[in-house]
């Protein structure tokens, strides 16, 4: 590919609603244009970089036996309707009409189609394991798309289904696809770490995140330095602390506490500390009024919160319910003579005593609460976020957190769908049995941004050889002299003949610029001749990870540019 002959529209200066790096650097070197909010069109190095990273998705896919197809993006209701998710996946599932004024929707996942399709064809347990993927434009309605390809309302994803007869094979298809993606994302060149995680939406009893690991992650994760234990903030828990009994506190009282309605205004007014302050958050879950209790130090986990209910809906109570459950303004909520449904404590609230807590009354707390004593907790349970320095749950070392980036998740799905589906088979009895599945998604587009997010510079982008759009440029320093533009072209002729993925900047512009834009665009190797250069017999070559320049000989070019690339495939732990 000659450069002057591409569409690269390079940009000085990134769109003023870019926000993070990958966002910016994306719009900047030429590979997406806004359509509109959370839509995005791939130009030529965009797409060039999205195949690349689907063609080795496909590939370790293929490898480990999944089989590739295709399914409609449009799905009908009915599906939805049937495996109970029409209502229950919310707004961001985009509902549509056809002439006929039948409902369909946008597709954000395809597990009903899938199972639709599976249970429609398999009769046998001969035909079984079945593992069945896709490389397909997905929608999800997002409330708040933001950061360009990382959070977009239209995006392409991989998403693969296995079918099983028994727990014992969906088990060996999980740990296929576990050790697939592993591969697949080692290939990329991203460092990545697996965490455990909820499942959320999708449903099932087990899962793992594929975190690329990056400042500017969503999504906190904590890790174990001294094992293998990794968990997104919504999954992750510490080690047990030993339930003890409390030492006995004085009678709990009431003090007056005015305009005091966070934990730290409250800690600072009676002079103690977060820890000791009880924070009493009121929920709606599922039309019922529940007050969670965690540490004044501590978040509460919704998600955990959720999942101990096995709630459908959750929503934390407005002003107007506050004040109906606890007759008090909103930061005044106490255990203590509350009148709600039910009232659960998080794990780490059963050593301690003697808190202070809200009085269900405005500008008043009591000191002294006893939650044995003085209130009736319905139950314990594991509520909160991890912190940082927490007791590993394996090994109670002190964990870490760390930012991350998901783009990829593997779900045990168990039969929630092929169930609900009735998608079945006939065992070697002839009798039947449901279908046991796991769903297996990578986010190929957000796999894109998210190595930028991992690797760049003041400069631009610095891509992973695997899924740079061009793995190198050759750029000729010539001007006017024909010789070194000939020597150039054949120079990038021989690298493609080596099966080098490269661009050829042949482009009437100054050398500072073409230096600039492939540092922009983040080309892992450039090649630079020019008329010095060529009289000396030797070209430049530029590592764009580390900056290092080796000069090579054009006498004998092929093999040297082979040594060399060898090193920069090797200083990203890649091999050729």
């Amino acid at each position: 590919m000659r450069w002057s002959a591409s569409y690269i529209p390079t940009l000085k200066e990134a769109p003023r609603d870019a926000e993070v790096i990958s966002h910016k650097l994306l719009a900047r070197a030429g590979f997406i244009r806004q359509l509109t909010s959370g839509m995005y069109t791939f130009l030529p190095l965009g797409l060039r970089s999205l195949n690349k990273v689907a063609a080795i998705v496909r590939e370790e896919m293929n490898r480990a036996g999944a089989l590739e197809i295709l399914m409609p993006m449009v799905q009908p209701a009915e599906l939805w309707k049937e495996s109970g998710r029409w209502d229950f996946y919310g707004r961001e599932l985009l509902r549509i009409k056809d002439r006929k004024d039948s409902d369909f929707c946008l597709g954000p996942t395809h597990e009903e189609v899938v199972t639709d399709l599976v249970r429609g064809e398999v009769r046998s347990y001969r035909q079984l394991p079945l593992n069945l993927y896709q490389i397909q434009t997905k929608f999800r309605d997002e409330i708040r798309p933001r950061f360009g390809l990382m959070r977009c309302r239209e995006f392409v994803m991989k998403d693969g289904y296995s079918f099983d007869r028994d727990e014992t094979g969906a088990e060996t298809s999980y740990k296929a696809m576990f050790n697939a993606y592993v591969a697949a994302f080692k290939r990329l060149g991203l460092d990545f770490k697996p965490v455990e995680a909820d499942s959320g939406s999708i449903g099932g009893s087990f899962s793992h995140e594929f975190m690329v690991l990056a400042d500017t992650g969503e999504d906190t994760i904590a890790t174990c330095p001294a094992c293998e234990y990794a968990a997104n903030q919504e999954k992750a828990v510490s080690a047990p602390v030993e339930a003890t009994q409390p030492s006995p506190c004085p009678p709990m009282e009431k003090v007056d506490t005015p305009a005091q309605h966070t934990v730290e205004e409250v800690a600072a007014f009676l002079k103690t500390t977060p820890q000791q302050v009880l924070k009493t958050l009121l929920f709606e879950v599922d039309g019922k009024a529940v007050a969670a209790l965690v540490r004044g130090d501590h978040e509460l986990n919704e998600i955990k919160l959720k999942n101990y209910f096995d709630a459908t809906d959750i929503q934390l109570a407005s002003p107007e319910q506050v004040k109906e459950w606890t007759k008090a303004e909103v930061g005044f909520a106490g255990p203590a003579g509350l009148k709600v449904d039910t009232i659960i404590a998080d794990l780490s609230l059963q050593s301690g005593n003697d808190w202070v807590a809200g009085a269900n009354a405005t500008d008043t707390h009591v000191l002294h609460l006893d939650l044995n004593r003085d209130c009736e907790v319905d139950a314990y349970a594991d509520l909160r976020n991890v912190a940082a320095g927490d007791p590993c749950p394996r090994c109670n070392t002190a964990m870490e957190l760390k930012k991350g980036i998901e783009v990829g998740h593997v779900f045990k799905l168990g039969t929630k769908y092929s169930k609900a589906l009735n998608a079945t088979y006939l065992d070697e009895n002839g009798k039947e049995q449901v279908m046991i599945m796991g769903c297996y998604g990578i986010g190929v587009s957000r796999i894109v941004a998210s190595a930028i997010e991992q690797n760049n510079d003041e400069n631009g982008i610095i891509f992973p050889p695997t899924i740079a759009p061009f793995e190198a440029v050759v750029i000729s320093l010539g001007g006017k002299n024909k010789d070194v533009d000939a020597k150039a072209e054949e120079l990038y002729n021989t690298m493609n003949k080596l099966g080098i993925d490269t661009i050829y900047d042949d482009r009437d512009e100054r050398p500072g610029v073409k230096f600039k834009d492939a540092d922009l665009v983040g080309f892992p190797i450039q090649i630079v001749l020019g008329g010095k250069g060529l009289e000396k017999g030797i070209v430049e070559a530029k590592d764009r990870r580390t900056g290092e320049k080796t000069e090579l000989p054009l006498e004998n070019f092929e093999q040297a540019l082979s040594e060399w690339r060898a090193k920069v495939w090797e200083g990203w732990n890649l091999e050729l």
